[in-house]
């Protein structure tokens, strides 16, 4: 890999970021915007991490999930957003060649692993419904935490075979970067006919068959739902995996039509939108989605918080 990064850097030594306009009353409004988003992002997905580990009724599986989930957001979206608010107020908009390739990686290790967390939170959902008198034993902390750790280790390992071939690239000229950070697609723009075939193929291993897990998961939890007899039942079971339907939805879908799309059909205006969607809104989103309607999650936060009373 060192060979193929020192061969392009000789090239090149750093990249400029071209963002999203170059009018200065129009990045003060995005900055206002985006800082307001980072930091409630930040805020609510801690919020939900000291939730999570305070609250003894929330040491379950579903929950430990849901806090490494949390854990993974904020990380997804330090990794893009403070350079992207700095070069919003800043004339220089440069990044080191190190510094885009080291925020690529890092960017798709993390994007990868939350990927497949969450096929692994689709099949605890699966468990509880479709087991739920085996839930316990089935998911064990040591289960739990060896799914987590596969989640970490296929991401770290294919986020690498990402990096080694985009790197291989040669760049458009001279060294522009039609983005607000270092993408993958955002740097494929000389021939990259190899590299479409790879990103297809790695798309489809980390993207479409996670999503084929959460598809299979979900197809057997709606049939055990439609055998449940009261309504009341059918709706209780329903509503615990609505919020990962959701969420799951704002991050696969941009992110699948982003990365499985070939390079030729690329639209730099487009690829911006999608990434903020899948970057900063879904991680923003998300700690909403999932407290909004959980009555465990509010109990905990009124309890920590001291504004009301709870029962044991």
């Amino acid at each position: 890999m060192q060979d193929f990064l020192w061969e392009n850097q000789s090239s090149v030594s750093e990249f400029i970021l071209l963002g999203f306009s170059k009018d200065s009353q129009i990045n003060a409004i995005l900055f206002n915007v985006f800082l307001f988003l980072y930091v409630s992002t930040l805020v609510g997905n801690g919020l939900i991490v000291t939730l999570i580990h305070r609250d003894s009724r929330l040491h379950t599986p579903m929950y430990f999930f849901l806090g490494v989930l949390s854990m993974l957001d904020m990380s997804y979206v330090t990794t893009t957003v403070p350079q992207m608010l700095v070069h919003l107020v800043c004339q220089k908009k440069t990044i080191s060649y190190v510094g885009c390739v080291a925020q690529m990686y890092i960017f798709l290790v993390l994007g990868i692993t939350e990927g497949w967390l969450f096929s692994v939170m689709a099949y605890d959902r699966y468990v509880a419904i479709c087991y739920p008198l085996r839930y316990k034993v089935i998911m064990s902390p040591w289960l739990c935490g060896a799914m987590v750790v596969f989640c970490g280790l296929w991401g770290v390992s294919c986020s690498l075979v990402y990096t080694v071939f985009t790197m291989r690239l040669p760049y458009c000229g001279p060294n522009e970067i039609n983005h607000f950070f270092c993408e993958v697609p955002a740097l494929a723009c000389a021939d990259t006919s190899l590299n479409d075939q790879v990103d297809f193929i790695l798309g489809f291993i980390l993207l479409l068959v996670p999503l084929s897990f959460i598809v299979a998961s979900y197809i057997c939890i709606f049939a055990t739902i439609l055998r449940i007899r009261s309504a009341q039942g059918r709706l209780k079971a329903f509503s615990t995996c609505a919020s990962h339907i959701t969420v799951v939805t704002m991050f696969c879908g941009p992110a699948m039509f982003m990365y499985m799309n070939p390079g030729a059909n690329a639209s730099p205006e487009r690829d911006k939108k999608l990434a903020l969607f899948y970057n900063v809104i879904s991680a923003f989103l998300n700690p909403i989605i999932y407290s909004l309607r959980n009555k465990d999650v509010k109990r905990a936060f009124l309890k920590l918080t001291g504004w009301g009373r709870t029962t044991e």
